[in-house]
C-alpha cells in the first residue's frame, strides 16, 4: 500500500507564509509527477502546482510568483512554499502523486489534505 501524508497547514495572517510537505511512503518503486491541489468549501478541487521527477514545474495563474513547489526525490517528498498569502488562498490543500507501486504498475494517489486558513 502507498500513503501520501501532508503536513504544515494552519492559520496564518494575510501576507504571511507557510510551507506544506507531503511524504509518500509504502510499497514504492518510484514516484513520478507530484502536485498540490486545493479545494475551498463549496468549490471544486483545483490544481495549484505540479512538479515532475525531473523538477519541471507548472503553476496555476493564481499562485504564480507567490508559491514554489519543490521535491526531494530521495525522500519521496514534495513541498509547497506559500508566500504573500491572501484570504482567497484559504482551502484544504491536497497532495497527489503518480507512484510506481508494482513492477509495471503506476497509480495516482491522494493525500488526506491539510487545511490552510488565511485570516487576520
Amino acid at each position: 500500500q502507498v500513503q501520501l501524508v501532508e503536513s504544515g497547514g494552519g492559520l496564518v495572517q494575510p501576507g504571511g507564509s507557510l510551507r506544506l510537505s507531503c511524504v509518500a511512503s509504502g510499497s514504492i518503486f518510484s514516484v513520478g509527477i507530484m502536485g498540490w491541489y486545493r479545494q475551498a468549501p463549496g468549490k471544486q478541487r483545483d490544481l495549484v502546482a505540479t512538479i515532475t521527477s525531473g523538477r519541471d514545474t507548472n503553476y496555476s495563474d493564481s499562485v504564480k510568483g507567490r508559491f514554489t513547489i519543490s521535491r526531494d526525490n530521495a525522500k519521496n517528498t514534495v513541498y509547497l512554499q506559500m508566500s504573500s498569502l491572501t484570504p482567497e488562498d484559504t482551502a484544504g490543500y491536497y497532495c497527489k502523486g503518480l507512484v510506481r507501486d508494482g513492477v509495471s504498475t503506476w497509480r495516482y494517489y491522494w493525500g488526506q489534505g491539510t487545511q490552510v486558513t488565511v485570516s487576520s
